[in-house]
């Protein structure tokens, strides 16, 4: 009996409460991007000084509560893990972008984006996971509304200048892919980003969370810089 409930407690001391670092993720180089009550301290409005009045800190989450157009971190990253939790609500829509520059156009314009997406109620070609308009994946594990999924995506440049990248959800990969690549290149040449020239360029660039007018929240948003592949 204390052997197994030494084992238990072995078992939740490595998993972190919402909104914190394990001991292990802070040696792997992990920062925590959000606190869970301050969302205004990493990230701002997508061309915009401060967060906007729209995204607020409600129950350990950053929410898109109203209005307020998508928001970015303020610092930009090359090559990275992403660690996030994702809730979208009934009938919602929105995405995770990264490699986000602010230039002329909207957000997406510059950053692909991993959807984040009611796929139940969402009569849509893309699917929760999925990089959007490029990559589908053959599995689905999204959990139901008002649930918790936890996604992972990997961005890691390489000894070409590619960007070798990764989507995880809820444990099972669902794509991979690389921009810059032949197969990247042909398949953006027959997409709507064909015509939009900034589309996956940049190094570095801001992860920003898409306002697309439905409530969805965001916690456990962890990120580490990686080295290029060799």
């Amino acid at each position: 009996m204390k052997t197994l409930l030494a084992l238990i407690a072995l078992t939740f001391a490595a998993h972190a409460a919402d909104n914190e670092l394990t001991a292990e993720e802070k040696t792997a180089g992990f920062q925590l991007l959000f606190d869970g009550k301050d969302a205004a301290a990493n990230f701002r409005g997508y061309k915009k000084d401060k967060l906007t009045d729209g995204w607020v800190a409600e129950d350990g989450a950053i929410v898109r509560k109203g209005k307020g157009g998508d928001i970015v971190t303020k610092e930009k990253y090359e090559s990275f893990e992403l660690q996030i939790d994702w809730r979208i609500s009934k009938n919602g829509n929105s995405g995770i972008m990264f490699k986000v520059t602010e230039g002329n156009g909207p957000s997406y314009s510059s950053g692909p984006e991993a959807q984040v997406l009611d796929n139940a109620e969402q009569h849509e070609p893309q699917k929760a996971g999925w990089m959007y308009a490029l990559y589908p994946a053959s599995v689905d594990t999204t959990k139901p509304v008002g649930e918790w999924n936890h996604f992972v995506l990997k961005c890691q440049k390489t000894a070409t200048g590619t960007y070798k990248c990764e989507h995880t959800m809820n444990g099972t990969k669902y794509v991979e892919y690389e921009i810059g690549s032949a197969d990247w290149n042909e398949k953006v040449s027959k997409s709507k980003f064909a015509k939009m020239p900034e589309f996956g360029k940049a190094d570095k660039g801001h992860i920003c969370f898409q306002d697309h007018g439905n409530e969805v929240a965001f916690k456990n948003i962890k990120i580490r810089e990686l080295p290029a592949l060799k």
